[in-house]
């Protein structure tokens, strides 16, 4: 038998790993009364009748980064008393609902048949819902974010089969639900869902005064030179314990049809190397997408730069900037310090408004800014 979300948090507030927390408390009852309702269901079983498995009144928890909304959404996740769950963060999961479509639409009978155990019809919602919750009956969702009008026209007539086929949902987002998709193309298209989720789900703000992870941050050094074996151990013990226990199930955006893979991204976390960033084809909305879609990015192994490196010390430049205007945290595994890294040769004078914008977002000032 899982320990209750209740006991399990009760626990961690004891051994001193969180702190009392109103905000969190509040999502904690919400989720201790999911946790009740589908306790009350029990498993679906088979039935003479037809009786559909009937979903349960989700949680929707909302609020800035660092509150604490995914550590109690996994408490939950582990307490659950369902056997079909899955946790998953929002992106990852609108990649797969595109991918069952695209098989839908393109594949021969044969290919949709060994998918989705079925072959016959038009439309791929009714397929990929019945996939979907064929593995899940409980569905947590971490960062629930609509940005893309492809995801935005497809989520109402899917969540509403996934409902009827009895899937229960608790999402974590920054956003309450009637800010979703905000000034997006053909908005209004997407209110219908918004309403269901209100009517689907408890939404609970979770807008407590202590930003956590920025506590972790404000401890610790985020530019760590020299590139050694001790700033080397820092830099993957802050990743560990930014992660807080959370897996690496990777990301990918898609920037002017094109997709890019980050294979070290963890909810709003994401870990990569200069060299992959910098040192290859990549440009401004690459940079744009990265800002918008995470909180924190961890860069290793920084370089000196030298005039035989000007694109890539250009194409830091404007990584720097998009990271800088969108409040991004930079937490840096570099070579030297930022005054040091392009010193001088062609280029090093218009590398220096990058170094004071580094130095400015190592300070206690930049490091405690709020992102929504």
């Amino acid at each position: 038998m899982p320990t209750s979300l209740r006991t399990a948090y009760r626990e961690r507030l004891a051994q001193g790993e969180i702190r009392p927390d109103v905000a969190q408390a509040a999502a904690v009852e919400a989720l201790s009364r999911l946790e009740a309702d589908l306790d009350a269901a029990g498993e679906p079983g088979f039935s003479f009748f037809g009786r559909k498995p009937k979903s349960q009144r989700g949680v929707y928890l909302w609020g800035p980064v660092g509150r604490g909304k995914s550590m109690v959404m996994d408490l939950f996740f582990d307490s659950a008393p369902v056997a079909k769950k899955r946790r998953i963060h929002f992106h990852a999961f609108m990649a797969e609902v595109h991918a069952d479509i695209d098989v839908w639409r393109k594949g021969d009978a044969a290919t949709r048949k060994a998918r989705f155990g079925q072959s016959k019809g038009d439309d791929p919602v009714a397929p990929t819902a019945d996939r979907i919750a064929g593995e899940a009956r409980l569905l947590c969702f971490d960062e629930l974010q609509v940005t893309d009008i492809a995801d935005a026209m497809i989520l109402g007539r899917l969540f509403e089969a996934l409902f009827a086929r009895g899937v229960t949902l608790v999402a974590t987002s920054n956003r309450p639900p009637e800010d979703l998709y905000k000034d997006g193309l053909n908005r209004q298209l997407f209110l219908p869902f918004i309403d269901m989720l209100k009517s689907a789900l408890d939404v609970v703000a979770v807008r407590g005064p202590v930003d956590f992870r920025l506590d972790r941050l404000r401890a610790a050094r985020t530019w760590l030179a020299p590139n050694d074996k001790a700033s080397q151990a820092a830099f993957d013990g802050l990743w560990t314990d930014m992660l807080d226990g959370a897996p690496e199930t990777g990301a990918t955006l898609e920037v002017l049809g094109r997709k890019m893979r980050l294979p070290r991204a963890a909810g709003g976390l994401v870990r990569s190397s200069f060299a992959s960033l910098c040192q290859q084809a990549l440009g401004p909305q690459d940079y744009l997408a990265i800002a918008e879609r995470f909180h924190t990015l961890f860069l290793e192994d920084v370089p000196c730069l030298t005039p035989a490196r000007r694109d890539a010390a250009r194409r830091f430049n404007t990584l720097v900037d998009a990271l800088y205007e969108a409040d991004v945290k930079l937490v840096a595994l570099a070579e030297a310090e930022p005054e040091q890294l392009y010193p001088e040769g062609e280029g090093a004078f218009e590398f220096e408004r990058t170094v004071s914008r580094l130095q400015e977002m190592r300070s206690a000032d930049y490091v405690g800014r709020v992102r929504d």
